[in-house]
């Protein structure tokens, strides 16, 4: 991976982006682009469309959200603690004992606290923490302490930042999906450093928003793209490790390559190109079945206006939606190569009807 790309990917991981709260990650995502694409727009939205080829009558739309999970601040107490709801999906148990970024006036610390174990009732240990049962600990004496810098609506996010691991995985929060938001431009950067996109075809690399709490803004920029075709980056669950069963989930593993889509959300050409595209361009790749809808962007882009024939590709990923998120940086390479590999392969009259 280019020093260049490594410094993107690990800046994007590192900006705060909670659905609804994207605008940090959506600079960095726009500032970059511009180096690459023939056009960058941003929507009503905050969708940011990236474009090469924007004349071209056949479009294929690239979608890897921009948003993560983390927390909004809706109550501040008479003692200065700060409640929060959460936003996205997360397990109550994590969120115990961590420390967080609160985006307030001014960015400031907190501890997320709830009673001690010592505390704790025989009934109250048996169960999971609820998180209406924890605070956010700013260090405030009072609520007019606590409201000279955070009100009601601000959000806050762990504060894990990129680490690399042994070999070639790294460990971050928001890996998912910004990990899939760096594929999206890298996608661009190797079609417009290394050519191969047919005159006829053009590319909309959207960074969309809040993906997390309902594909929200894949739905809107797909309507305003009109793409026939179109495929979603997003993270997967790698199941090589204890306790995971590959006969109830389907086997993924980190290392192995992206996972392509197959089932009611995929385009059945789409998918056929995906696979061909890997093997002659020698690029692991796995398979994960998804026989109905998909919890991603491909769900919307497929059901948008007229419809839009859709593929769907995962990076495996550990601990998804825990603030110690972990990949393969090289199923990221290969799966930028991939979603490059795709695009060369569309021409204009190409039919993407299944029969």
């Amino acid at each position: 991976m280019p020093a260049q790309s490594f410094d993107f990917l690990e800046a994007l991981v590192n900006a705060p982006s909670p659905s609804g709260f994207e605008r940090p990650v959506a600079t960095l995502y726009r500032n970059h682009m511009a180096r690459y694409a023939d056009r960058v727009t941003t929507d009503v939205h905050g969708n940011v469309l990236a474009v090469l080829n924007p004349e071209a009558p056949m479009r294929i739309m690239l979608a890897g959200h921009t948003d993560e999970i983390g927390f909004v601040i809706h109550h501040i107490s008479d003692e200065g603690l700060l409640y929060f709801s959460t936003i996205g999906g997360h397990d109550s148990v994590i969120p115990v004992g961590q420390m967080v970024w609160v985006y307030g006036r001014q960015r400031v610390a907190g501890a997320i606290g709830r009673k001690a174990i010592h505390l704790l009732s025989p009934d109250e240990l048996k169960k999971k923490p609820e998180i209406k049962e924890l605070w956010i600990d700013i260090g405030a004496r009072s609520r007019a302490e606590a409201e000279a810098v955070v009100q009601l609506g601000d959000v806050a996010t762990y504060q894990y930042t990129f680490q690399r691991l042994l070999g070639d995985r790294a460990v971050a929060r928001a890996l998912d999906n910004k990990a899939g938001l760096f594929i999206v431009a890298e996608t661009i950067r190797l079609l417009s450093e290394e050519g191969g996109l047919p005159s006829g075809v053009g590319v909309y690399a959207v960074g969309t928003v809040q993906e997390e709490i309902g594909s929200r803004g894949a739905r809107t920029s797909a309507f305003t793209v009109g793409a026939q075709t179109g495929l979603a980056v997003d993270m997967g669950h790698s199941i090589d490790y204890p306790g995971v069963s590959a006969s109830q989930y389907g086997k993924l593993d980190m290392g192995k390559g992206p996972a392509i889509s197959r089932g009611a959300n995929t385009n059945p050409v789409v998918f056929d190109l995906l696979c061909r595209a890997a093997q002659e361009g020698d690029i692991p790749y796995q398979i994960q079945v998804t026989p109905g809808s998909t919890p991603t962007d491909a769900n919307a882009m497929q059901l948008n206006g007229e419809g839009m024939a859709t593929g769907l590709l995962s990076i495996p990923l550990r601990y998804m939606h825990t603030p110690c998120e972990v990949v393969s940086l090289t199923d990221v390479e290969n799966c930028a190569r991939l979603m490059a590999a795709f695009c060369r392969r569309i021409r204009a009259d190409t039919d993407f009807k299944p029969w």
